[in-house]
Protein backbone atom coordinates (compact mmCIF):
# COMPACT_ATOMS: atom_id res chain seq x y z
CA UNK A 1 0.00 0.00 0.00
CA UNK A 2 1.30 3.44 -0.89
CA UNK A 3 1.78 5.47 2.29
CA UNK A 4 0.06 8.84 2.57
CA UNK A 5 2.10 12.05 2.67
CA UNK A 6 0.97 12.62 6.26
CA UNK A 7 2.14 9.23 7.47
CA UNK A 8 5.48 9.59 5.75
CA UNK A 9 5.94 13.08 7.18
CA UNK A 10 5.13 11.83 10.67
CA UNK A 11 7.72 9.06 10.46
CA UNK A 12 10.49 11.33 9.27
CA UNK A 13 9.76 14.45 11.28
CA UNK A 14 12.64 13.70 13.61
CA UNK A 15 14.95 12.19 11.01
CA UNK A 16 17.56 14.46 9.55
CA UNK A 17 18.13 11.96 6.74
CA UNK A 18 14.96 12.98 4.92
CA UNK A 19 14.80 16.58 6.00
CA UNK A 20 16.83 19.41 4.55
CA UNK A 21 19.51 20.04 7.13
CA UNK A 22 19.48 19.42 10.84
CA UNK A 23 17.31 20.57 13.70
CA UNK A 24 20.12 22.19 15.64
CA UNK A 25 22.13 25.28 15.03
CA UNK A 26 25.46 24.63 13.39
CA UNK A 27 27.10 27.55 15.17
CA UNK A 28 28.57 27.62 18.63
CA UNK A 29 28.57 30.91 20.49
CA UNK A 30 32.25 30.55 21.33
CA UNK A 31 33.29 30.06 17.72
CA UNK A 32 30.94 32.63 16.22
CA UNK A 33 32.26 36.17 16.08
CA UNK A 34 35.58 35.48 17.79
CA UNK A 35 37.47 37.67 15.33
CA UNK A 36 37.82 41.39 15.93
CA UNK A 37 35.43 43.62 14.00
CA UNK A 38 36.74 46.31 11.70
CA UNK A 39 35.00 49.69 12.22
CA UNK A 40 32.69 50.64 9.36
CA UNK A 41 34.16 53.15 6.92
CA UNK A 42 31.43 55.44 5.61
CA UNK A 43 31.85 57.38 2.40
CA UNK A 44 30.01 58.82 -0.56
CA UNK A 45 27.60 56.36 -2.15
CA UNK A 46 28.53 55.20 -5.63
CA UNK A 47 26.83 56.88 -8.56
CA UNK A 48 24.93 53.73 -9.53
CA UNK A 49 23.49 53.47 -6.02
CA UNK A 50 22.17 57.03 -6.11
CA UNK A 51 20.96 56.63 -9.69
CA UNK A 52 18.79 53.73 -8.60
CA UNK A 53 16.84 55.85 -6.11
CA UNK A 54 13.47 57.28 -7.19
CA UNK A 55 12.97 61.03 -7.76
CA UNK A 56 11.07 61.22 -4.46
CA UNK A 57 14.43 60.98 -2.69
CA UNK A 58 15.15 64.71 -2.74
CA UNK A 59 18.60 66.28 -3.10
CA UNK A 60 18.43 67.17 0.60
CA UNK A 61 17.75 63.54 1.49
CA UNK A 62 20.48 62.30 -0.85
CA UNK A 63 22.97 64.56 0.91
CA UNK A 64 22.28 62.67 4.14
CA UNK A 65 23.22 59.30 2.61
CA UNK A 66 26.56 57.57 3.00
CA UNK A 67 27.54 53.99 2.18
CA UNK A 68 29.87 51.31 3.51
CA UNK A 69 30.69 47.64 3.04
CA UNK A 70 31.27 45.53 6.14
CA UNK A 71 33.16 42.25 5.93
CA UNK A 72 31.64 39.25 7.71
CA UNK A 73 32.63 35.57 7.72
CA UNK A 74 31.01 33.42 5.06
CA UNK A 75 30.82 30.74 7.75
CA UNK A 76 30.42 32.16 11.25
CA UNK A 77 31.79 28.96 12.78
CA UNK A 78 35.07 29.92 11.08
CA UNK A 79 35.41 33.61 11.98
CA UNK A 80 38.93 33.85 10.54
CA UNK A 81 37.98 32.17 7.27
CA UNK A 82 36.68 33.51 3.97
CA UNK A 83 34.82 36.84 4.14
CA UNK A 84 31.88 38.30 2.26
CA UNK A 85 30.81 41.95 2.14
CA UNK A 86 27.54 43.39 3.46
CA UNK A 87 26.48 46.61 1.74
CA UNK A 88 25.05 49.29 4.04
CA UNK A 89 23.47 52.69 3.38
CA UNK A 90 23.04 55.23 6.18
CA UNK A 91 20.63 58.15 6.41
CA UNK A 92 22.07 60.57 8.98
CA UNK A 93 19.86 61.89 11.78
CA UNK A 94 18.26 65.29 11.19
CA UNK A 95 19.55 66.58 14.55
CA UNK A 96 22.99 65.06 15.20
CA UNK A 97 23.39 67.01 18.45
CA UNK A 98 20.48 65.04 19.97
CA UNK A 99 21.27 61.73 18.30
CA UNK A 100 20.35 58.62 20.32
CA UNK A 101 21.96 56.06 18.04
CA UNK A 102 21.31 54.06 14.88
CA UNK A 103 18.40 51.93 13.73
CA UNK A 104 19.04 49.02 11.40
CA UNK A 105 16.19 48.35 8.99
CA UNK A 106 15.30 45.32 6.87
CA UNK A 107 12.38 45.24 4.38
CA UNK A 108 11.99 41.46 4.18
CA UNK A 109 11.67 39.24 1.15
CA UNK A 110 13.74 37.27 1.70
CA UNK A 111 15.85 38.77 -1.01
CA UNK A 112 14.77 42.39 -0.88
CA UNK A 113 17.49 45.04 -0.93
CA UNK A 114 17.54 47.36 2.06
CA UNK A 115 19.02 50.22 0.07
CA UNK A 116 15.74 51.68 -1.16
CA UNK A 117 14.02 51.35 2.21
CA UNK A 118 17.00 52.95 3.90
CA UNK A 119 16.78 55.93 1.56
CA UNK A 120 12.98 56.15 1.82
CA UNK A 121 12.75 55.59 5.56
CA UNK A 122 10.74 58.79 6.04
CA UNK A 123 7.85 56.86 4.46
CA UNK A 124 7.91 54.35 7.31
CA UNK A 125 9.15 56.01 10.50
CA UNK A 126 7.88 59.10 12.34
CA UNK A 127 9.77 62.36 11.80
CA UNK A 128 10.74 62.51 15.47
CA UNK A 129 12.58 59.21 15.06
CA UNK A 130 14.48 60.50 12.04
CA UNK A 131 15.50 63.58 14.01
CA UNK A 132 17.37 61.51 16.57
CA UNK A 133 18.49 58.31 14.87
CA UNK A 134 20.68 57.43 11.96
CA UNK A 135 18.90 54.76 9.93
CA UNK A 136 20.92 52.03 8.24
CA UNK A 137 19.50 49.88 5.47
CA UNK A 138 21.50 46.88 4.30
CA UNK A 139 21.51 44.16 1.68
CA UNK A 140 21.72 40.84 3.53
CA UNK A 141 24.30 38.32 2.42
CA UNK A 142 23.68 37.03 -1.08
CA UNK A 143 21.31 39.90 -1.93
CA UNK A 144 21.80 42.68 -4.48
CA UNK A 145 25.06 44.51 -3.63
CA UNK A 146 26.12 42.01 -0.95
CA UNK A 147 27.79 39.39 -3.14
CA UNK A 148 24.54 38.28 -4.83
CA UNK A 149 24.01 34.53 -4.88
CA UNK A 150 23.33 33.61 -8.50
CA UNK A 151 22.35 30.23 -9.83
CA UNK A 152 22.81 31.16 -13.49
CA UNK A 153 25.56 32.73 -15.54
CA UNK A 154 23.36 34.05 -18.33
CA UNK A 155 19.83 35.19 -18.97
CA UNK A 156 19.47 32.41 -21.53
CA UNK A 157 20.18 29.76 -18.90
CA UNK A 158 17.56 31.23 -16.58
CA UNK A 159 14.98 31.50 -19.35
CA UNK A 160 15.52 27.90 -20.42
CA UNK A 161 15.04 26.59 -16.89
CA UNK A 162 12.02 28.73 -16.04
CA UNK A 163 10.24 28.24 -19.35
CA UNK A 164 8.94 24.81 -18.42
CA UNK A 165 7.81 25.77 -14.94
CA UNK A 166 4.19 26.69 -14.30
CA UNK A 167 3.14 29.08 -11.52
CA UNK A 168 -0.01 26.96 -11.13
CA UNK A 169 0.67 23.34 -12.17
CA UNK A 170 -2.64 21.53 -12.59
CA UNK A 171 -2.32 18.87 -15.28
CA UNK A 172 -0.03 15.84 -15.01
CA UNK A 173 2.15 17.30 -17.75
CA UNK A 174 2.42 20.70 -16.01
CA UNK A 175 3.22 19.05 -12.69
CA UNK A 176 5.89 16.72 -14.06
CA UNK A 177 7.46 19.50 -16.12
CA UNK A 178 7.49 21.92 -13.19
CA UNK A 179 9.05 19.36 -10.84
CA UNK A 180 11.66 18.51 -13.47
CA UNK A 181 12.53 22.16 -14.02
CA UNK A 182 12.63 22.85 -10.28
CA UNK A 183 15.20 20.08 -9.95
CA UNK A 184 17.16 21.54 -12.86
CA UNK A 185 17.05 24.93 -11.15
CA UNK A 186 18.55 23.55 -7.96
CA UNK A 187 21.17 21.70 -10.02
CA UNK A 188 22.23 25.04 -11.51
CA UNK A 189 22.40 26.50 -8.01
CA UNK A 190 24.68 23.68 -6.88
CA UNK A 191 27.08 24.42 -9.73
CA UNK A 192 27.02 28.22 -9.79
CA UNK A 193 25.96 29.65 -6.41
CA UNK A 194 29.39 29.54 -4.80
CA UNK A 195 30.42 29.37 -1.14
CA UNK A 196 27.39 31.28 0.16
CA UNK A 197 25.10 28.42 -0.87
CA UNK A 198 25.57 26.62 2.44
CA UNK A 199 25.44 29.80 4.52
CA UNK A 200 22.26 31.68 3.59
CA UNK A 201 20.33 31.03 6.79
CA UNK A 202 18.61 33.69 8.85
CA UNK A 203 20.91 32.73 11.71
CA UNK A 204 23.88 33.75 9.55
CA UNK A 205 22.16 37.06 8.73
CA UNK A 206 21.48 37.71 12.43
CA UNK A 207 25.15 37.16 13.22
CA UNK A 208 26.08 39.48 10.34
CA UNK A 209 23.78 42.07 11.92
CA UNK A 210 25.61 41.80 15.22
CA UNK A 211 28.91 42.43 13.45
CA UNK A 212 27.38 45.47 11.74
CA UNK A 213 26.19 46.74 15.13
CA UNK A 214 29.68 46.41 16.55
CA UNK A 215 31.22 47.98 13.44
CA UNK A 216 29.38 51.26 14.09
CA UNK A 217 30.43 51.31 17.74
CA UNK A 218 27.05 50.73 19.36
CA UNK A 219 26.69 48.47 22.39
CA UNK A 220 23.05 47.65 21.74
CA UNK A 221 20.92 47.14 18.64
CA UNK A 222 17.92 49.11 17.48
CA UNK A 223 16.11 47.25 14.71
CA UNK A 224 12.98 47.62 12.59
CA UNK A 225 12.07 44.60 10.49
CA UNK A 226 9.25 44.06 8.02
CA UNK A 227 7.85 40.67 6.95
CA UNK A 228 10.77 38.23 6.63
CA UNK A 229 12.78 40.92 8.43
CA UNK A 230 10.82 39.94 11.54
CA UNK A 231 12.51 36.53 11.40
CA UNK A 232 15.89 38.26 11.36
CA UNK A 233 14.83 40.32 14.38
CA UNK A 234 13.36 37.50 16.43
CA UNK A 235 16.38 35.31 15.67
CA UNK A 236 18.80 38.06 16.72
CA UNK A 237 16.83 38.71 19.90
CA UNK A 238 17.21 35.10 20.95
CA UNK A 239 20.88 34.71 20.04
CA UNK A 240 21.85 38.07 21.56
CA UNK A 241 19.02 39.08 23.95
CA UNK A 242 21.31 41.24 26.10
CA UNK A 243 22.32 43.31 23.07
CA UNK A 244 18.81 44.47 22.14
CA UNK A 245 17.82 48.03 23.06
CA UNK A 246 14.66 48.37 20.94
CA UNK A 247 13.11 46.19 18.26
CA UNK A 248 9.97 46.71 16.15
CA UNK A 249 8.71 43.81 14.03
CA UNK A 250 5.93 44.61 11.51
CA UNK A 251 4.16 41.85 9.58
CA UNK A 252 5.29 38.94 11.72
CA UNK A 253 6.28 35.52 10.48
CA UNK A 254 5.78 32.63 12.90
CA UNK A 255 9.52 32.01 13.19
CA UNK A 256 9.41 28.73 15.16
CA UNK A 257 6.97 27.27 12.63
CA UNK A 258 8.99 28.47 9.64
CA UNK A 259 12.26 27.09 11.00
CA UNK A 260 10.90 23.64 11.92
CA UNK A 261 8.23 22.74 9.33
CA UNK A 262 8.41 24.34 5.90
CA UNK A 263 5.37 22.51 4.55
CA UNK A 264 3.06 23.52 7.39
CA UNK A 265 4.39 27.07 7.29
CA UNK A 266 3.49 27.36 3.61
CA UNK A 267 0.07 25.77 4.07
CA UNK A 268 -0.78 28.32 6.73
CA UNK A 269 0.57 31.11 4.54
CA UNK A 270 -1.91 30.13 1.83
CA UNK A 271 -4.68 30.31 4.43
CA UNK A 272 -3.59 33.84 5.28
CA UNK A 273 -4.11 34.96 1.70
CA UNK A 274 -7.47 33.21 1.60
CA UNK A 275 -8.61 34.97 4.79
CA UNK A 276 -7.47 38.38 3.53
CA UNK A 277 -9.10 37.95 0.12
CA UNK A 278 -12.38 36.84 1.64
CA UNK A 279 -12.36 39.95 3.85
CA UNK A 280 -11.60 42.13 0.83
CA UNK A 281 -14.55 40.70 -1.13
CA UNK A 282 -16.86 41.26 1.84
CA UNK A 283 -15.62 44.83 2.18
CA UNK A 284 -16.20 45.33 -1.55
CA UNK A 285 -19.82 44.23 -1.26
CA UNK A 286 -20.35 46.37 1.83
CA UNK A 287 -19.23 49.62 0.13
CA UNK A 288 -21.20 48.95 -3.05
CA UNK A 289 -20.51 49.26 -6.75
CA UNK A 290 -19.97 53.03 -6.60
CA UNK A 291 -16.72 52.44 -4.68
CA UNK A 292 -15.92 48.86 -5.67
CA UNK A 293 -16.64 47.89 -9.26
CA UNK A 294 -16.74 44.18 -8.41
CA UNK A 295 -19.47 44.57 -5.77
CA UNK A 296 -22.67 42.55 -5.98
CA UNK A 297 -22.16 39.06 -4.57
CA UNK A 298 -18.45 39.38 -5.24
CA UNK A 299 -17.60 35.96 -3.80
CA UNK A 300 -20.03 34.13 -6.10
CA UNK A 301 -18.79 36.05 -9.12
CA UNK A 302 -15.21 35.19 -8.30
CA UNK A 303 -15.98 31.50 -7.75
CA UNK A 304 -17.71 31.36 -11.13
CA UNK A 305 -14.77 33.18 -12.72
CA UNK A 306 -12.26 30.78 -11.24
CA UNK A 307 -14.26 27.78 -12.42
CA UNK A 308 -14.60 29.18 -15.94
CA UNK A 309 -10.90 30.00 -16.25
CA UNK A 310 -9.99 26.50 -15.08
CA UNK A 311 -11.47 25.34 -18.39
CA UNK A 312 -9.43 27.83 -20.42
CA UNK A 313 -8.38 31.49 -20.71
CA UNK A 314 -10.59 34.39 -21.67
CA UNK A 315 -9.70 37.23 -24.05
CA UNK A 316 -10.22 40.81 -22.87
CA UNK A 317 -11.25 43.65 -25.21
CA UNK A 318 -7.63 44.71 -25.69
CA UNK A 319 -6.70 41.24 -26.94
CA UNK A 320 -4.87 40.13 -23.82
CA UNK A 321 -5.59 36.69 -22.44
CA UNK A 322 -6.35 35.96 -18.80
CA UNK A 323 -5.67 32.42 -17.62
CA UNK A 324 -6.39 31.01 -14.18
CA UNK A 325 -2.77 31.52 -13.15
CA UNK A 326 -2.99 35.14 -14.32
CA UNK A 327 -6.06 35.71 -12.19
CA UNK A 328 -4.64 34.17 -9.03
CA UNK A 329 -1.23 35.78 -9.46
CA UNK A 330 -2.79 39.23 -9.89
CA UNK A 331 -4.98 38.89 -6.79
CA UNK A 332 -2.11 37.43 -4.77
CA UNK A 333 0.15 40.38 -5.53
CA UNK A 334 -2.42 43.14 -5.13
CA UNK A 335 -3.53 41.95 -1.70
CA UNK A 336 -0.24 43.33 -0.39
CA UNK A 337 -1.31 46.93 -1.04
CA UNK A 338 -4.83 48.22 -0.18
CA UNK A 339 -4.20 51.18 -2.48
CA UNK A 340 -4.54 48.70 -5.35
CA UNK A 341 -7.86 47.24 -4.28
CA UNK A 342 -9.93 49.65 -6.34
CA UNK A 343 -7.98 48.93 -9.51
CA UNK A 344 -8.02 45.21 -8.76
CA UNK A 345 -11.80 45.25 -8.34
CA UNK A 346 -12.24 47.04 -11.66
CA UNK A 347 -9.97 44.52 -13.38
CA UNK A 348 -11.88 41.61 -11.85
CA UNK A 349 -15.10 43.12 -13.14
CA UNK A 350 -13.60 43.44 -16.64
CA UNK A 351 -12.70 39.73 -16.55
CA UNK A 352 -16.21 38.92 -15.33
CA UNK A 353 -17.66 40.96 -18.19
CA UNK A 354 -15.51 39.12 -20.73
CA UNK A 355 -16.80 35.81 -19.39
CA UNK A 356 -20.40 37.11 -19.36
CA UNK A 357 -20.77 39.39 -22.42
CA UNK A 358 -24.50 39.89 -21.97
CA UNK A 359 -23.92 41.32 -18.50
CA UNK A 360 -20.98 43.49 -19.49
CA UNK A 361 -22.55 46.88 -18.97
CA UNK A 362 -20.59 48.37 -16.11
CA UNK A 363 -17.15 48.32 -17.71
CA UNK A 364 -16.47 48.30 -21.43
CA UNK A 365 -12.72 48.79 -21.32
CA UNK A 366 -9.88 46.72 -19.97
CA UNK A 367 -8.27 47.98 -16.79
CA UNK A 368 -4.50 48.00 -17.10
CA UNK A 369 -2.77 46.28 -14.20
CA UNK A 370 -0.37 48.40 -12.15
CA UNK A 371 3.32 47.49 -12.16
CA UNK A 372 4.19 44.41 -10.11
CA UNK A 373 5.26 44.62 -6.50
CA UNK A 374 8.91 43.61 -6.81
CA UNK A 375 9.37 40.27 -5.07
CA UNK A 376 6.58 41.05 -2.62
CA UNK A 377 4.31 38.30 -3.90
CA UNK A 378 6.59 35.67 -2.35
CA UNK A 379 7.41 34.14 -5.71
CA UNK A 380 10.67 33.37 -7.46
CA UNK A 381 12.01 36.64 -8.83
CA UNK A 382 14.19 35.62 -11.76
CA UNK A 383 13.60 38.43 -14.21
CA UNK A 384 16.97 39.41 -15.70
CA UNK A 385 17.45 42.89 -17.02
CA UNK A 386 18.14 43.49 -20.72
CA UNK A 387 21.27 41.92 -22.08
CA UNK A 388 22.82 38.51 -21.74
CA UNK A 389 24.35 38.66 -18.23
CA UNK A 390 22.20 37.24 -15.47
CA UNK A 391 21.73 40.18 -13.13
CA UNK A 392 19.07 38.87 -10.74
CA UNK A 393 19.92 36.90 -7.63
CA UNK A 394 18.50 33.73 -6.16
CA UNK A 395 18.55 34.68 -2.51
CA UNK A 396 14.80 34.11 -2.17
CA UNK A 397 15.21 30.36 -2.42
CA UNK A 398 18.70 30.55 -0.97
CA UNK A 399 17.22 31.72 2.34
CA UNK A 400 13.90 29.88 2.26
CA UNK A 401 15.31 26.49 1.32
CA UNK A 402 18.02 26.82 3.96
CA UNK A 403 15.66 27.95 6.71
CA UNK A 404 12.61 25.80 6.05
CA UNK A 405 12.90 22.00 6.32
CA UNK A 406 10.89 20.00 3.79
CA UNK A 407 10.71 16.34 2.86
CA UNK A 408 13.60 15.53 0.52
CA UNK A 409 11.24 14.29 -2.18
CA UNK A 410 8.55 15.66 -4.52
CA UNK A 411 6.81 12.30 -4.60
CA UNK A 412 3.72 13.61 -2.82
CA UNK A 413 3.62 17.10 -4.31
CA UNK A 414 0.43 16.56 -6.36
CA UNK A 415 -1.45 15.08 -3.40
CA UNK A 416 -0.34 17.88 -1.09
CA UNK A 417 -1.23 20.59 -3.61
CA UNK A 418 -4.71 19.11 -4.04
CA UNK A 419 -5.21 19.04 -0.28
CA UNK A 420 -4.11 22.66 0.05
CA UNK A 421 -6.41 23.61 -2.81
CA UNK A 422 -9.37 22.14 -0.93
CA UNK A 423 -8.47 24.15 2.19
CA UNK A 424 -7.52 27.33 0.32
CA UNK A 425 -9.28 27.14 -3.07
CA UNK A 426 -7.73 30.28 -4.55
CA UNK A 427 -4.18 30.22 -3.23
CA UNK A 428 -3.39 26.68 -2.02
CA UNK A 429 -1.99 25.25 -5.25
CA UNK A 430 -0.32 28.55 -6.15
CA UNK A 431 1.53 28.57 -2.83
CA UNK A 432 2.51 24.92 -3.22
CA UNK A 433 4.29 25.71 -6.50
CA UNK A 434 6.93 27.71 -4.62
CA UNK A 435 9.06 26.30 -1.79
CA UNK A 436 7.24 22.98 -1.52
CA UNK A 437 8.29 22.20 -5.09
CA UNK A 438 11.77 23.73 -5.12
CA UNK A 439 13.29 23.14 -1.71
CA UNK A 440 13.22 19.31 -1.55
CA UNK A 441 16.17 19.17 -3.95
CA UNK A 442 18.00 22.24 -2.64
CA UNK A 443 21.70 21.32 -2.50
CA UNK A 444 22.47 22.42 1.06
CA UNK A 445 24.25 20.25 3.58
CA UNK A 446 23.71 20.75 7.33
CA UNK A 447 22.65 24.41 7.19
CA UNK A 448 23.31 26.64 10.20
CA UNK A 449 19.62 26.98 10.96
CA UNK A 450 18.44 28.50 14.26
CA UNK A 451 15.46 26.62 15.69
CA UNK A 452 15.38 28.06 19.18
CA UNK A 453 15.03 28.78 21.95
CA UNK A 454 12.62 31.62 21.15
CA UNK A 455 11.72 32.78 24.65
CA UNK A 456 14.91 34.45 25.84
CA UNK A 457 13.79 37.73 27.44
CA UNK A 458 15.13 41.08 26.33
CA UNK A 459 15.43 43.96 28.81
CA UNK A 460 12.83 46.02 26.94
CA UNK A 461 9.77 44.51 25.27
CA UNK A 462 9.98 43.76 21.56
CA UNK A 463 7.11 45.59 19.85
CA UNK A 464 5.17 43.47 17.36
CA UNK A 465 2.76 44.99 14.84
CA UNK A 466 0.04 42.95 13.15
CA UNK A 467 -2.71 43.82 10.68
CA UNK A 468 -6.00 41.98 11.05
CA UNK A 469 -6.08 41.23 7.30
CA UNK A 470 -2.42 40.89 6.39
CA UNK A 471 -2.29 38.32 3.56
CA UNK A 472 1.36 37.27 3.67
CA UNK A 473 1.77 37.14 7.45
CA UNK A 474 -1.65 36.52 8.89
CA UNK A 475 -2.60 38.16 12.18
CA UNK A 476 -2.50 34.79 13.94
CA UNK A 477 1.27 34.74 13.41
CA UNK A 478 1.70 38.01 15.30
CA UNK A 479 -0.44 36.68 18.14
CA UNK A 480 1.68 33.55 18.34
CA UNK A 481 4.96 35.47 18.35
CA UNK A 482 3.67 37.71 21.15
CA UNK A 483 3.33 34.55 23.26
CA UNK A 484 6.46 32.77 22.05
CA UNK A 485 8.98 35.59 22.46
CA UNK A 486 10.36 36.11 25.95
CA UNK A 487 9.24 39.75 26.29
CA UNK A 488 6.93 41.22 23.66
CA UNK A 489 4.08 43.69 23.27
CA UNK A 490 1.57 43.45 20.39
CA UNK A 491 0.08 46.39 18.50
CA UNK A 492 -2.99 45.35 16.47
CA UNK A 493 -4.21 47.34 13.48
CA UNK A 494 -7.65 47.05 11.89
CA UNK A 495 -6.13 47.15 8.44
CA UNK A 496 -5.63 45.33 5.17
CA UNK A 497 -2.34 44.86 3.37
CA UNK A 498 1.08 43.56 4.27
CA UNK A 499 2.77 45.57 7.06
CA UNK A 500 1.52 48.96 8.24
CA UNK A 501 4.28 51.33 9.40
CA UNK A 502 3.85 54.60 7.54
CA UNK A 503 0.14 53.92 6.91
CA UNK A 504 -1.26 54.33 10.42
CA UNK A 505 -0.64 57.55 12.34
CA UNK A 506 -1.55 55.99 15.69
CA UNK A 507 0.78 53.06 15.15
CA UNK A 508 3.60 55.31 13.95
CA UNK A 509 3.27 57.52 17.04
CA UNK A 510 3.29 54.56 19.42
CA UNK A 511 6.33 53.07 17.69
CA UNK A 512 8.14 56.43 17.78
CA UNK A 513 7.55 56.81 21.52
CA UNK A 514 8.94 53.33 22.06
CA UNK A 515 12.04 53.90 19.92
CA UNK A 516 12.76 57.28 21.48
CA UNK A 517 12.23 56.67 25.20
CA UNK A 518 11.56 52.91 25.40
CA UNK A 519 7.94 53.34 26.49
CA UNK A 520 6.11 50.30 25.09
CA UNK A 521 2.53 50.54 23.82
CA UNK A 522 -0.29 49.56 26.13
CA UNK A 523 -1.35 45.93 26.26
CA UNK A 524 -4.09 45.30 23.72
CA UNK A 525 -3.49 48.53 21.79
CA UNK A 526 -5.55 48.66 18.58
CA UNK A 527 -5.11 51.34 15.92
CA UNK A 528 -6.72 52.27 12.62
CA UNK A 529 -4.99 52.78 9.27
CA UNK A 530 -4.87 56.24 7.76
CA UNK A 531 -7.20 55.03 5.03
CA UNK A 532 -9.41 51.99 4.59
CA UNK A 533 -9.68 50.33 1.17
CA UNK A 534 -12.33 51.59 -1.26
CA UNK A 535 -12.53 54.87 0.70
Amino acid sequence: MTPSPASVLARVALSSALVLGTFVSGLGTAAAQAASVRPATWGQCAADVLAGLPPSVTPEERARLTCAVQDVPVDHSRPYGEKTGIFMIKRAANDPSRRIGSIFLNPGGPGLSGVLHGALVKNYLHATVLDRFDVIGFDPRGVARSNPMRCFRTKEEADAVNQGRSPLPRTEEEISSSIRQAKLYTDYCKVNAGPLLNHMSTEAVARDLDIMRESIGEKQLNFVGFSYGTVIGSTYANIFPHRVRAMVLDGNVDAPLRLTNGEENDRQSARGFEIAFDAMLKRCDSVGVAKCAFAGDARSKFEAMRKALAAGPVTLPDGSKVALATLIGRVYGDLYAPSRFGTLAAWLQSVHNALNPSAALALQSTVEPPPPLANQNDRLDIAPQSGTPYTADDSFYGVNCTDKPYLRTNRFWAQTASKWEQESPTFGRYQAASGLMTCPTWPTNNPDRWIGPWDRPTKNPIVLVGNYYDPATQYLFAQRMAKQLGNARLISVDAFGHCILGRSAGTDTAVAKYLLDLTPPADGAVFQPNEQPFA
